[in-house]
């Protein structure tokens, strides 16, 4: 039997509700954590706690232990699932434990990029985006398993690129199959009304819960540098909570008054509910509830105070768009090479390509031989890292394996200003915005681009295309099959295996 969600109950009829974010960082105790769990399960109006994985890079404790332990103590826990490291089999892996537990809140998240020391290590795999975790999530749930999705979107983004770029990759996240999404970290109202107008506009009735953190000096500091990646603090804000820190209470009554008028802007803009953050003290939690409610009416007031941003930053619809640069000339030969020799239809050209191709795939010396011909080409104007999964029609002749994280959806979170937060050079997403905007087809930017097939790396795309052997669009893998889905929802093992794992999770609820 289903058991009973808070969350998910609360978004489906309406009610303002309040999820409070629980970082299992290896600082912390679990013990502590489940403490505080058990503390946020007894105040009115959460209905659950977001258990943190990989925040800001690094590992933390496992947040399935920590979300099965914290429901034992009466907190609906939505889990954090990110696809740092995680090959595709390992992503369904996890939603299956998810799933045997019962637990069905999952945020789905691409993740930071880890942080190390050592200069040596081998770097992060990142075999799904954000998109296609959803992607994954939404068929294992038409198999029979049940997830309530939650997604991530950052409208604080202040350039062109980066702020369109958020949102049409939220609309991807939207199509995919996310229930709801969820606003990262900012102080500016009017981005804040900026996302509502969005979605609006565009007939998207999806609930979004609004980012409110509980903000003190040292986090403020961190953040006007970028740390963690997606987060920023405009300078005057900085400011002014270092002086409240000169108050003999350090400035807390400060940081959470400033919190509460934060909760009552975001449910006057129409928020769903409010995601608080920064500080999981029960008692504090419920106070900047309480004072929300309270200052509710004043909402528009305290919207206008609330407007910490880059001076001349991007705002959709009252920015004026900036000059673009021309498409450039390689994309415009290349479109025109498509049209002049159409192969993604039958025709005379594919099928004699497709023998062809066929011809080579036979004759394993020169299929390795034309990959290398294909890698000689492609390499110094591209980036090539023959990934055999070609998308560059798709993403403006831009190749996603130069993206550290390998990305084929649109940008993580953590650019700021146009650049990647993890090298310092501009993000490869903004020359595929400026390329698409220049050629007026920005809407194309929101199709679905499959993860690529590993077991493909290293062998020529061509082959792969014409032997229809490549994941692209038009010509996507299921990432499970329905089928196996189905069994896995429904069978005795897998209710046998969710009561045991659920009476190993009160034992050691119990323990701890």
């Amino acid at each position: 039997m289903q058991q009973p969600n808070p969350l998910r109950e609360a978004l489906e009829n309406g009610r303002f509700c309040y999820v409070v974010e629980l970082v299992a960082s290896r600082l912390t105790r679990e013990s502590r954590l489940l403490e505080v769990a058990s503390h946020l399960a007894r105040v009115p109006g959460v209905v659950a706690g977001s258990i943190t994985s990989y925040a800001g890079g690094a590992i933390g404790h496992d947040p399935i232990r920590v979300g099965t332990a914290a429901r034992a103590r009466g907190l609906t826990p939505n889990i954090h699932l990110t696809c740092v490291n995680r090959s595709v089999a390992a992503a369904q892996h996890a939603l299956e434990d998810l799933n045997a537990l019962g637990i069905e809140n999952v945020l789905a998240l691409t993740g930071d990029y880890p942080q190390t020391a050592d200069a040596n290590a081998a770097p992060p795999v990142f075999d799904l985006d954000s998109v296609q975790l959803v992607r994954m999530m939404d068929e294992l749930r038409r198999g029979g398993m049940s997830f309530w999705i939650a997604v991530a979107v950052s409208p604080f983004k202040y350039t062109e690129a980066d702020c369109r770029y958020q949102y049409l990759k939220l609309e991807k996240k939207f199509a995919a199959g996310a229930d709801y999404a969820i606003t990262q970290l900012g102080y500016d109202a009017q981005k804040f009304r900026e996302l509502r107008r969005y979605l609006t506009e565009r007939g998207i009735s999806k609930p979004v819960l609004g980012s409110v953190y509980v903000l003190g000096a040292k986090g403020a500091e961190k953040m006007s540098k970028g740390e963690p990646p997606g987060c920023w603090v405009a300078p005057e804000l900085v400011e002014k909570i270092r002086a409240e820190t000169r108050a003999t209470d350090k400035g807390t009554a400060f940081r959470l008054e400033r919190a509460a008028r934060m909760a009552a802007v975001v449910r006057g803009l129409g928020y769903a509910g409010a995601y608080i953050g920064g500080d999981h003290q029960a008692e504090h939690v419920r106070w900047i509830i309480k004072r929300s409610e309270t200052l509710a009416p004043r909402w528009e007031e305290l919207a206008e105070e609330l407007r910490y941003a880059p001076k001349n930053g991007f705002y959709l619809g009252q920015s004026v768009p900036k000059t673009r640069a021309p498409r450039g000339i390689v994309p415009r030969v290349l479109d025109a090479m498509g049209r002049v020799f159409d192969v993604r239809t039958d025709s005379v050209l594919r099928r004699t390509l497709t023998g062809a191709f066929g011809w080579f795939d036979r004759h394993p010396a020169m299929a390795r031989g034309l990959e290398r011909v294909e890698y000689t080409l492609k390499h110094p104007i591209f980036g090539c890292e023959a990934c055999g999964n070609c998308v560059l029609g798709q993403m403006e002749y831009v190749c996603p394996q130069t993206c550290p994280k390998h990305l084929r959806n649109g940008p993580c979170g953590g650019t700021s200003n146009g650049r990647c937060e993890v090298v310092d050079k501009p993000c490869i997403w903004v020359r595929v915005y400026e390329r698409a905007a220049a050629a007026n087809e920005l809407d194309e930017l929101k199709t679905y681009i499959p993860p690529a097939d590993r077991r493909l790396s290293g062998t020529s795309s061509w082959i792969n295309y014409f032997l229809e052997r490549d994941n692209r669009p038009g010509h996507e893998h299921a990432l499970v099959t329905i089928e196996a889905a189905r069994t896995i929802g429904n069978s005795e093992t897998q209710n046998s295996k969710r009561e045991s794992r659920e009476e190993s999770a009160r034992e050691e609820a119990r323990r701890i």
